[in-house]
C-alpha cells in the first residue's frame, strides 16, 4: 500500500486553497499467480512515445507473477520513421534481434507483441511481411491504433480501442475487439481496464489483481533510460546522480548521490536498489546544467523509468521564457488531462493551489498528457484563459502562463496535486525544490521535470478488479 505522509503534510495546506476533498486509503490485495505457462512480451511505442508507457503495466504483470526478463520494450525513433522510408526496415531488423535474443535467453516457443499508436502500423506491417517472423509470434494486442481487414500475419489479435481515442470505431476483422468507455488514446494503453483484458488474452485467465503491488520487504530495483527526446537515443556524455529526497520538501537528504551512472550511447542506467516509498531525484548533469527528474515513490520495482531530456538549448523546454527568478516546470503523466467535460469527468492538477487544467489547457481533443509551464514573457503574471503558442501547445501538448519564483540554490517548495477523473477523489502527488530556470549570467540552467503516476490504487468503495469491470464493461 503506497504511503503518502510526506507529501501530504504540505499537500493540505495547497488543497485549502482550492477546497479539494479528503485523502482515502486502498485495502491491501492478496495475489495469486493462475497461469504458469507465460510468455514473454515486447511492447513497441507511438509517435513520440517511450517506454515509460509501458511502465506500469509492466508492474501489473509482474504483480500477477510475471518474472521481469519477460518484460521488454522496443524504442526507435518515432519522427524519422515518418519522414525516412528506409527505416522501417531498420525497426524490423532490430525487432528480429531482440526477438531472437529474448527466445534464445527463455527456451520459450514465441512472443507477445504489443503496439501502441504508431506502433500498431509498424507492427502490422511486421506480421505481414513474413510468415517466419509472424509464426515467433504467439499474441498480438493493437492499442488505439489501426484498423485492418484481416489478422495481422494471421496471428490470434487483441484490438483495444478507447471510447475517447483517435479510432473510436476501429476494428480488426478475426480479432477480438474491444472499446473500453470514455478512455483516451494513451490511456488506453496503460489503463488498468485494458490490462484486465491483455492478461485474460495471453493467459486465459482473469489477473488476481489490477493494482500494483508492493515487493517483499520495500527492497526494489530502480532503472531505465537517460535519452535525447524524441529519438530515444542515448544522452551519451552526461551522468546521472540519483538522490534521496525529503518528501516534505522536495530537498536532497545528503550532499552525495545514492548512485551514480556515466552515460553512453545506450542510455542505460541502473538497476540500483532502492526503498520501496521512497522519494528519489534524477538528475542529468552536464557542464552547461542539470536536469531535475522527480517520481513518486515505487512501491515495486520499475525498470522502465525514461529521463527525456535534449541537448542544450535545443527541445521545447528552450522555448518556455527564461529568467533567473522563476522556475518553469515540465509536468507528464501517460493518462491524459481532461478538462472541458460538462459532466464534471474532468482532472485537476494543483500547482502550489493553482488548478491549471480547464477547458483551454486541457480540450478532450488535443490529448494532453504534458503541460510546460512557465511565466510567458517575464510579466509576473498567471494567466490560465490563453494558451501558450504553438509547438509548446499541440496535440498531446499544453503550454500554461504560470509565475512561479524560483531561486538557486532553492528557499521554498513547489508543491504539485494532482486528482484524477473518476477515481473517488483519491489525490497524489510531489513536492519539488523551486529551481531558478537559468543563472544571473544566463549560462547555467536547472531544468524540472514531474513525472506523475499514471494511475493510483482504487479507493473507490467497490474495488476496479477485472472480473467486476469486465461484467460491468465499464464504470
Amino acid at each position: 500500500m503506497k504511503r503518502f505522509g510526506y507529501f501530504s503534510i504540505i499537500a493540505w495546506l495547497a488543497l485549502a486553497l482550492i477546497g479539494l476533498g479528503v485523502l482515502s486509503t486502498p485495502a491491501d490485495a492478496k495475489h495469486k499467480n493462475h497461469f504458469p505457462d507465460m510468455r514473454p512480451m515486447i511492447f513497441v511505442h507511438g509517435y513520440t512515445g517511450s517506454a515509460s508507457q509501458f511502465g506500469w503495466q509492466a508492474m501489473r504483470f509482474a504483480s500477477n507473477g510475471y518474472p521481469q526478463n519477460y518484460l521488454n520494450a522496443f524504442e526507435y525513433d518515432s519522427p524519422r520513421y515518418r519522414t525516412d522510408p528506409t527505416y522501417a526496415g531498420q525497426i524490423f531488423d532490430g525487432l528480429d534481434q531482440r526477438i531472437d535474443a529474448i527466445l534464445q535467453e527463455t527456451g520459450v516457443d514465441a512472443v507477445e507483441l504489443l503496439g501502441h499508436s504508431m506502433g500498431t502500423f509498424i507492427l502490422q506491417s511486421y506480421l505481414n511481411s513474413s510468415a517466419e517472423r509472424a509464426a515467433k509470434v504467439a499474441h498480438y494486442v493493437n492499442l488505439d491504433g489501426g484498423s485492418a481487414d484481416s489478422l495481422p500475419g494471421g496471428v490470434p489479435t487483441l484490438a483495444i480501442f478507447g471510447g475517447f481515442g483517435f479510432n473510436p470505431a476501429g476494428s480488426i476483422t478475426g480479432a477480438q475487439n474491444e472499446v473500453v468507455p470514455k478512455q483516451l488514446h494513451n490511456e488506453t494503453c496503460t489503463s488498468p481496464e485494458s490490462f484486465a483484458l491483455m492478461y485474460k488474452f495471453f493467459t486465459g485467465f482473469d489477473p488476481a489483481v489490477t493494482d500494483v503491488l508492493p515487493e517483499r520487504h520495500g527492497r526494489i530495483r530502480l532503472a531505465g533510460r537517460a535519452v535525447l527526446y524524441p529519438a530515444n537515443v542515448g544522452a551519451a556524455g552526461s551522468t546521472v546522480e540519483i538522490y534521496e529526497l525529503n518528501g516534505e520538501t522536495g530537498a536532497r537528504k545528503h550532499r552525495r548521490p545514492v548512485a551514480v551512472y556515466q552515460i553512453d550511447e545506450t542510455g542505460d542506467f541502473g538497476p540500483f536498489k532502492a526503498k520501496g516509498d521512497t522519494y528519489y531525484e534524477f538528475n542529468i548533469a552536464r557542464d552547461t546544467g542539470n536536469h531535475h527528474f522527480y517520481f513518486e515513490p515505487r512501491i515495486r520495482s520499475d525498470y522502465f523509468i525514461r529521463l527525456n531530456t535534449s541537448l542544450p538549448g535545443q527541445g521545447l523546454g528552450s522555448l518556455m521564457t527564461r529568467n533567473p527568478d522563476q522556475s518553469n516546470l515540465i509536468i507528464t503523466r501517460n493518462r491524459e488531462f481532461l478538462g472541458d467535460q460538462t459532466d464534471g469527468f474532468n482532472d485537476t492538477l494543483a500547482i502550489n493551489g493553482i488548478n491549471i487544467v480547464n477547458a483551454t489547457s486541457s480540450p478532450k481533443s488535443r490529448a494532453v498528457v504534458a503541460y510546460f509551464i512557465c511565466d510567458w514573457e517575464s510579466d509576473y503574471i498567471t494567466d490560465l484563459s490563453t494558451p501558450l503558442p504553438a509547438p509548446l501547445t499541440s496535440t498531446f501538448l499544453s503550454g500554461v502562463d504560470l509565475y512561479q519564483l524560483g531561486t538557486t540554490p532553492p528557499d521554498a517548495t513547489i508543491t504539485i496535486v494532482d486528482i484524477p477523473r473518476g477515481d473517488c477523489g483519491s489525490i497524489h502527488g510531489i513536492n519539488v525544490p523551486n529551481w531558478a530556470i537559468i543563472n544571473e549570467a544566463g549560462t547555467f540552467t536547472e531544468s524540472i521535470s514531474v513525472v506523475l503516476d499514471d494511475y493510483i490504487e482504487s479507493r473507490c468503495d467497490e474495488r476496479w478488479d477485472a472480473p467486476r469491470w469486465h461484467r460491468n464493461n465499464g464504470r
